[in-house]
């Protein structure tokens, strides 16, 4: 077992910039050790998001094609968001679907919580496995509609080669369906 180690002291925290959706903090930190450094981080809201593996029957998953901004490309991956205020992770996947795949689910299994860049973000991504699709939408808050791809669960070396399908975080929610399907 790993020894506990000592968490750093933080000495100062101030913002240094500040947008819409993002803060920079600056920390100013004392190690153990005695060493003192700045770190910088993004300050999430806290809320955390969640990613959606769709599968609308045992052979065909739902992906989503949307414009991403740090790429300016439309990209291929999962549906995804922000939990809202007052929502649990279950309830933000279920409007998440609804939203962006027009379907809502009977059950949402849990796979993992994944710390999304943790040297640089406090945020955590829910992941789920959607099943028993049914029906049903909700107005979502993107900016044009989103192209609904059905792909066979027989195809996942050629998703893992699609050059549009490259979202760590969807890479790895496809990993660890794949992992759960194949095991239960």
């Amino acid at each position: 077992m790993a020894k506990q180690r000592q968490l750093p002291t933080i000495v100062s925290s101030t913002i240094s910039a500040k947008s819409r959706f993002f803060a920079i903090e600056e920390l100013e930190l004392k190690f153990s050790n005695g060493v003192e450094r700045t770190y910088e981080r993004m300050k999430g809201g806290g809320r955390g998001a969640v990613m959606i593996v769709p599968y609308i029957d045992q052979a065909t998953m739902i992906l989503i094609r949307e414009y991403a901004c740090g790429t300016h490309n439309y990209e291929l991956g999962f549906p995804k968001g922000l939990i809202d205020p007052g929502e649990t992770p279950e309830q933000a996947a279920n409007r998440e679907l609804k939203e962006e795949i027009g379907y809502g689910a009977e059950q949402l299994i849990p796979l993992k919580s994944l710390a999304m860049a943790p040297g640089y973000f406090g945020s955590t991504m829910h992941i789920f496995i959607a099943t028993g699709l049914y029906p049903q939408r909700l107005e979502g808050d993107e900016p044009e509609p989103l192209e609904l791809v059905q792909w066979p669960c027989q195809e996942i070396e050629r998703l893992m080669s699609d050059p549009d399908f490259n979202d760590a975080r969807s890479v790895a929610a496809l990993l660890m369906a794949q992992q759960y399907i194949t095991t239960t």
